[in-house]
């Protein structure tokens, strides 16, 4: 049956126009005089536009575009010209920035001449601003030794282990709750070492899916897939410098090896290529969980946990090191006085001692939000945060003595407390003890300890160090 029979048929055009609106990529086809004469749902959706706004218009009615760069379904219109995987950026009637892929060709008829043009096109507008925003955040690095606030001992000995990891490219396995600062760490090894002046790029291993973070971190080869372009991935442009790479256990097993023949080969592939690229990139990754753990739920390769781990970081809990509290807290309250053009004193005696009974599950982080909380609630004329001004610590419980002396508790004895604890703390503070017991029937030879406890010695060397067993 010939085209010209088919189109005759009853309700062709109906069938015709049902399907174009259920496939899922955008089509937008014009007539001889560029008036749109097709707009499927899914272009609509991709420009954020409803087809009654574009349906009979021509495309500058409608649409602008960057520099002075014509759309590519009126170059296919005017010229004849086809264009295959063209990336084109440009702004719907209300401003919005729209970037897709476009495949546009022109339409002709039997006597060759062009009678309109048809451009299928991908959605890439998240994608391209993932990228922009990394290539935007290249080298920002705010954090230096300096920025680090605190003098507990536990905390100086990992100041000082990260200083010292700053005269070598070895990579870094940073290990710390959420909130205790391990980027501020990462920016202020990146800063205090030979790589200063080149790129530091960070990445959050959790923030995108897998389908993207390939492509990101590895770049892509045009034509890999539909809709790819030649594109650097986020190893390329941080060349002679530093990417961290945050909750790296968030990362599927797949990516996971990948990562691990780039850091063993020191090259990398684009996704879609079939070539290697020589790199020169430092890696310091971060993960917020027990490596031990991590790997035993499958959350990290052990072969990767091995080559990241040249050098560990182990970044105490605020609850570890409550004697840094008052400093941290002021310096919270400088920022915040800066900020809002307050004149705020300091704290109470009162909102200290609530402040170390708390147990800080959020760390660093969560104290400066409640000193901004607090700070918030503050009255005129007010000079110094009060309990009054913590309504959100007191939601989670936090209490202060009945004495409200202000005076730091004295830390737990070796024992278990006697208070009701959560099932977490009584398991860590029982392990912590049979820990020291196994220690001291082997003469604190960690080696055979390790082998009574049925572990490996480097899992024995971090629980010592996490519950601070010496």
């Amino acid at each position: 049956m010939y085209l010209d029979q088919i189109i005759k048929i009853e309700g062709f055009h109906t069938i015709l126009h049902s399907l174009v609106d259920v496939i899922d990529i955008g089509i937008h086809i014009i007539d001889p005089k560029g008036r749109t004469i097709v707009y499927n749902k899914k272009m609509a959706e991709i420009e954020g536009m409803e087809s009654n706004e574009v349906l009979g218009k021509k495309i500058h009615e409608i649409f602008s575009f960057k520099e002075e760069a014509e759309s590519t379904l009126n170059r296919a219109l005017h010229f004849g010209k086809t264009t295959e995987n063209s990336k084109q950026t440009y702004f719907n009637n209300l401003g919005q920035e729209i970037t897709t892929i476009n495949n546009t060709f022109p339409i002709v008829d039997q006597n060759q001449q062009i009678i309109g043009a048809i451009e299928v096109a991908k959605d890439i507008t998240n994608l391209e601003r993932l990228i922009k925003d990394n290539i935007l955040n290249k080298g920002d690095t705010k954090y230096t030794f300096d920025s680090i606030i605190g003098t507990s001992e536990n905390f100086l000995e990992v100041i000082e282990k990260s200083k010292r990891s700053t005269r070598t490219t070895s990579s870094i396995l940073i290990v710390g709750e959420t909130g205790t600062g391990k980027e501020l760490f990462a920016q202020s090894i990146h800063n205090g070492s030979s790589r200063s002046t080149h790129p530091f790029i960070s990445q959050n291993c959790a923030a995108l899916p897998d389908s993207l973070i390939e492509g990101i971190l590895f770049g892509t080869k045009k034509g890999a897939f539909t809709g790819s372009i030649e594109r650097p991935g986020l190893f390329e442009q941080a060349q002679g410098g530093t990417i961290l790479l945050d909750e790296i256990n968030s990362l599927n097993p797949n990516l996971q090896a990948k990562l691990l023949r780039a850091l063993q080969e020191r090259t990398i592939r684009r996704v879609g290529d079939t070539k290697d690229k020589k790199i020169d990139v430092r890696v310091i990754a971060t993960i917020n969980e027990d490596p031990i753990d991590a790997i035993a739920n499958d959350h990290l390769r052990k072969d990767l946990y091995y080559r990241l781990s040249v050098v560990s970081l182990f970044i105490p809990p605020l609850r570890e090191r409550k004697e840094d509290i008052p400093l941290l807290a002021q310096s919270f309250i400088e920022k915040f006085n800066a900020l809002f053009e307050l004149n705020i004193e300091g704290i109470s005696e009162e909102v200290y001692a609530l402040f170390y009974e708390y147990d800080w599950p959020g760390n660093v982080r969560e104290l400066e939000h409640i000193i901004e909380g607090a700070m918030n609630l503050l009255e005129p004329g007010d000079t110094k945060i009060s309990p009054n001004h913590l309504p959100a610590l007191s939601k989670k419980k936090a209490h202060i003595g009945e004495t409200h002396s202000g005076k730091k508790p004295n830390p737990p004895s070796g024992g278990l407390q006697e208070t009701t604890l959560s099932l977490d703390e009584y398991i860590a503070n029982t392990e912590k003890l049979y820990l020291e017991k196994i220690l001291k029937e082997h003469g604190m030879n960690i080696s055979q300890a390790a082998k009574a406890l049925n572990i490996s010695r480097q899992s024995l060397q971090y629980r010592l160090k996490k519950y601070r067993v010496k």
